[in-house]
């Protein structure tokens, strides 16, 4: 075997270091994500008032540049139960824009929706050890979830 011997000038060294590599890309946002989970009231006992109820929240972010129309879109959590299901009814979230939908009742404002849920300690939607939220649009597809495991902490940073 013959062996050559190889003769490479510093420019074709240089050039062949400074080759750009692209860089991974990252995965895109979804469209309405799920950016916060409060899942522990604050105070305590949590005795289903709906101060208590209000004091659990979940908010959503537009990460898109123009408005999204979230009438049809549900909120729930893990479990099955169909009462455990927030369904947004005439809203649009403007680009950048985030709403709070918390668990109690009160008048729904731009930034702030009521899921309307009232009736002591059952009434209440996260659980405070470990759940999941979930956004779907109005065809049922998965747009965003939402995980925690903690019972030490209030709320999750989903972002």
């Amino acid at each position: 075997m013959r062996s050559f011997p190889l003769a490479l000038s510093a420019a074709a060294i240089v050039a062949v270091a400074l080759v750009p590599v692209a860089p991974t890309q990252a995965a895109a946002l979804p469209a309405i994500q799920i950016t916060k989970i409060h899942y522990n009231s604050p105070g305590s006992p949590d005795n289903g008032a709906n101060s208590s109820l209000n004091g659990e929240w979940a908010q959503l972010k537009n990460t898109t540049s123009r408005a999204i129309d979230l009438g049809g879109w549900t909120l729930r959590d893990k479990t099955t139960r169909p009462d455990h299901v927030y369904r947004f009814g005439t809203f649009v979230l403007g680009p950048g824009k985030t709403v709070t939908v918390r668990t109690g009742k009160d008048r729904d404002t731009a930034t702030t929706r009521y899921w309307g849920r009232a009736g002591g300690t059952f009434a209440y939607i996260w659980n405070q050890t470990s759940d999941t939220g979930y956004v779907r649009d109005r065809s049922g597809k998965l747009i965003d979830s939402c995980s925690y495991n903690n019972s030490r902490a209030a709320w999750i940073d989903c972002r």
